[in-house]
């Protein structure tokens, strides 16, 4: 039987990799984009995704194992659920909506919940808080490619 304190950050995980999968359109908009020479290939997000959500699912469980203190696990319960929105939304901008201008701009609000999850966090463990740099990390990359996308191919709308 599964521990309840693992039921939520497993729900977040799938809710995200499988809503986020939806969201994402490679179709002939998106293949049409002038990218940067750097854009890693398509066929490495999904790894890249699922190793960061898996990190950031064990680094959830581990403050739930290691804290019971209710302020905390509350700030993070509702930092992961603010991510999870804000990562969703950040696809329909992109690919649904086809506005990269607009996501660049949601993106930054992604990366503030991602160092708010980082820090919260950090203040039960730096070890686990760690799990979460490789996220805080490649969505700072994404933004990077978020505006050359822009860049190279603006004005949307």
């Amino acid at each position: 039987m599964m521990n309840k304190k693992m039921l939520v950050p497993l729900v977040w995980g799938l809710t995200v990799a499988i809503l986020g999968g939806l969201a994402t359109d490679l179709g002939p908009w998106y293949q049409a984009l002038k990218e940067p020479f750097w854009k890693p290939p398509d066929i490495a997000f999904g790894p890249i995704w699922s190793i960061i959500f898996i990190l950031s699912g064990m680094a959830w469980v581990a403050v739930k194992h290691l804290t019971s203190n209710a302020t905390i696990l509350s700030r993070l319960n509702f930092f992961f659920w603010l991510n999870a929105f804000l990562n969703l939304l950040w696809s329909i901008l992109y690919f649904r909506f086809q506005r990269p201008d607009w996501s660049l701009y949601e993106a930054v609000l992604l990366w503030l919940s991602v160092l708010a999850i980082l820090l919260t966090i950090r203040k039960v463990s730096t070890k686990y808080s760690l799990y979460i740099l490789p996220y805080l990390i490649w969505v700072s990359i994404a933004i990077v490619l978020n505006w050359d996308t822009v860049r190279l191919n603006g004005p949307f709308g």
